[in-house]
């Protein structure tokens, strides 16, 4: 387990901190005019479909104004499921899932109950910056629900899993599987008490797991074991967040995956400024791997052969013996 006690452990480990994130690499490798392409999920969401024909999970509509939030209540009477998304939102913030209905009531994915008047305030709330980066004025964005691969509904609980996948212009250097749980009311948000597991480069295989920190071998809610965890379509995942620094123009980004059962691999969203949690999930630091990195991007402008050689050096196997 990473010992996390002082700055000196952690420099040995290969772990990258906070401040040389901001510097060494979101300040040098990603431009500040295109932070917006990100920040803004909408956008993304539109990029995606026009410029790289990225699948994403459908756009039921947008609420802009207050006045709007009427038609948006009477229209969402005919949809079951749904998700509510602030545009501008970070870390999970203000978002609502409702998986099913009861009557005139809308059923959440932790099974709470909720009416319009609930929906109505929320979108309020919404509209006025409470979710939002900085506090601004945002948009409410109404988005699909996934209907998530069946192999992993043992790994999340009243939620649906992500894919969080950190990449470097086009070379993929670590990921981990985010499984929603009771206490993260069915969100994939570490910080919530989801359950981050780290994944095998190579093979999308499960390295380890924590939750709020702490190593776990076993979903606290389902009690499957995380060690027989392996990603279906990981190659799809892979080429699919790799393809992702292309569309933004951004070279160090975040890049978040779902599985539909139907749809295969999509882009929920990305992330200019990726979180450093994902470390912790697979035991080992970013520091090296962007070194490598680096080297692979000057070895070759061919996307498969980076992804190829990422496969390669970071796979545990390699790792091990390095």
């Amino acid at each position: 387990m990473i010992n996390l006690i002082s700055p000196k452990s952690l420099r040995s480990l290969g772990i990258l901190g906070m401040n040389r994130r901001n510097i060494s690499f979101i300040g040098k490798y990603n431009k500040r005019s295109n932070y917006r392409l990100v920040d803004d999920k909408l956008l993304t969401k539109k990029i995606a479909m026009a410029k790289g024909g990225i699948p994403v999970p459908e756009l039921y509509g947008v609420v802009e104004y207050l006045f709007e939030i009427d038609g948006f209540l009477e229209e969402i009477k005919q949809r079951d499921s749904f998700v509510i998304k602030p545009v501008q939102g970070s870390g999970g913030k203000g978002i609502l899932v409702v998986t099913g209905r009861d009557g005139e009531d809308f059923i959440k994915s932790s099974g709470v109950k909720i009416d319009s008047s609930d929906l109505r305030h929320h979108v309020t709330n919404t509209l006025a910056g409470l979710y939002s980066l900085g506090g601004r004025n945002d948009r409410a964005m109404i988005e699909g629900l996934i209907n998530f691969d069946p192999s992993l509904k043992d790994y999340s609980y009243e939620g649906v899993p992500d894919i969080r996948v950190i990449v470097f212009e086009g070379v993929p250097l670590m990921a981990m599987m985010r499984c929603a749980t009771h206490k993260s009311d069915g969100k994939a948000n570490l910080h919530q008490g989801a359950v981050g597991v780290g994944l095998d480069i190579a093979t999308g295989q499960s390295v380890s797991a924590v939750q709020n920190g702490v190593l776990v071998t076993r979903h606290p809610d389902t009690n499957a074991v995380f060690a027989s965890l392996r990603v279906p379509d990981w190659d799809k995942v892979i080429e699919l967040a790799a393809g992702c620094n292309e569309m933004t123009g951004l070279g160090y980004i975040g890049a978040d995956i779902v599985l539909d059962k139907k749809f295969g691999p999509m882009m929920l969203e990305l992330n200019a400024r990726p979180g450093l949690a994902i470390q912790v999930a697979n035991q080992a630091g970013l520091i090296q791997r962007m070194a490598i990195a680096q080297e692979i991007v000057a070895s070759t402008d061919d996307p498969a052969q980076r992804i190829q050689q990422a496969k390669e050096r970071f796979s545990n196997a390699a790792l091990a013996t390095a």
